[in-house]
């Protein structure tokens, strides 16, 4: 199972069987709008408060996943789940509606593909039959926790992102129809000093270097062997960073297609999301709304999935930290591969 240093090579090949995703209005009006399962025409989706309407996208995500699966909440073992607020506390209350046992991880905006990697894990060592990973997020929520409430109307300078409104849910199952795990790469905690939240994306960028770096050394794999490789939430910023530091460390990218969520998710050009996407959410529903469509349809054969996070903390702000930066990896190929 472990390969080299810091990756899971699964055997036995998990299987996604269902996948969902819902989101806000923002990422309707985006270019994979198609693509999503769910697009809320308002922010509030018509409960009390952010945090409620947040919990309810995964909720929904989560319940349409099952369904794609063909099973019943009853089916699923263990769900795996994280996001940005506090406590994870979305995960934690949306959990007590799937009633299966729950792992509660937090990996900031890489959490879609940390609970992916772990859920491909239980499955594969024949821990589980059918395990769920999850993850979610608001823009409010995210503004209101780590910023300002979105009332205060602060300007925001060019580097910052715009956190997305979306969830993102995905039944691993040992045998089935879908796309294959074939392997996940666990990241090691970057921290180059960065300590502007409004720069998230330099700030995980080192990161995500990293992470590539390693997956490629620990499995003999090269860019050229995947369609596609995608960051989680670099945006304009990180991502040009984070190619120029891969090709100046040797890592021919150009011989792939090297693209990230964030810039993904949004008509960056066009609306107004400031240097791009990012939260939970971002690789949550491009993934498990785009991505594996295209994997099931025969456009793509083989992807890798670079999910990135800030492990920033308000809390660690306010004592003048800085932002340690994280990233997953999990290799995603069409059935027949």
């Amino acid at each position: 199972m472990l390969k080299g240093q810091q990756s899971w090579w699964f055997n036995n090949k998990p299987v996604i069987i269902g996948a969902s995703s819902v989101v806000g209005p923002d990422e309707g009006e985006g270019p994979l709008a198609e693509d999503f399962d769910l697009i809320h025409p308002e922010l509030d989706m018509q409960q009390k408060s952010w945090e409620k309407a947040e919990r309810l996208l995964l909720e929904q995500a989560t319940n349409f996943a099952i369904r794609h699966a063909g099973l019943k909440k009853d089916d699923i073992q263990f769900y795996i789940g994280g996001d940005l607020m506090n406590q994870i506390i979305s995960n934690s209350f949306a959990a007590r509606s799937i009633g299966a046992p729950y792992i509660g991880t937090f990996g900031a905006c890489s959490t879609s593909m940390e609970t992916l990697a772990i859920a491909a894990q239980l499955v594969d060592s024949g821990n589980a039959q059918y395990a769920m990973a999850g993850t979610c997020s608001h823009n409010c929520t995210a503004e209101k926790q780590f910023r300002y409430p979105t009332e205060y109307g602060s300007q925001k300078p060019p580097t910052a992102q715009y956190t997305v409104t979306g969830a993102g849910a995905a039944v691993v199952a040992p045998t089935g129809d879908g796309p294959v795990v074939e392997c996940a790469t666990i990241g090691k905690v970057m921290d180059l000093g960065i300590t502007d939240p409004f720069n998230m994306g330099a700030a995980m960028a080192p990161a995500a270097v990293d992470t590539i770096q390693a997956h490629f050394n620990d499995t003999g794999r090269q860019p050229s062997d995947y369609d596609l490789i995608v960051t989680g939430d670099l945006a304009t910023v990180g991502h040009p960073i984070a190619k120029e530091l891969l090709l100046r460390n040797g890592v021919p990218m150009n011989d792939t297609i090297f693209n990230d969520c964030g810039l993904m998710v949004y008509n960056v050009n066009k609306q107004k999301v400031q240097a791009g996407g990012s939260g939970c959410g971002c690789s949550a529903v491009v993934t498990y709304g785009h991505l594996l469509k295209k994997l099931a349809r025969g456009e793509l054969k083989r992807i890798l999935v670079v999910a990135t996070g800030a492990l920033l903390s308000p809390l660690s702000f306010q004592q003048g930290e800085s932002i340690p930066g994280i990233a997953h990896a999990v290799a995603i190929a069409g059935k027949g591969v």
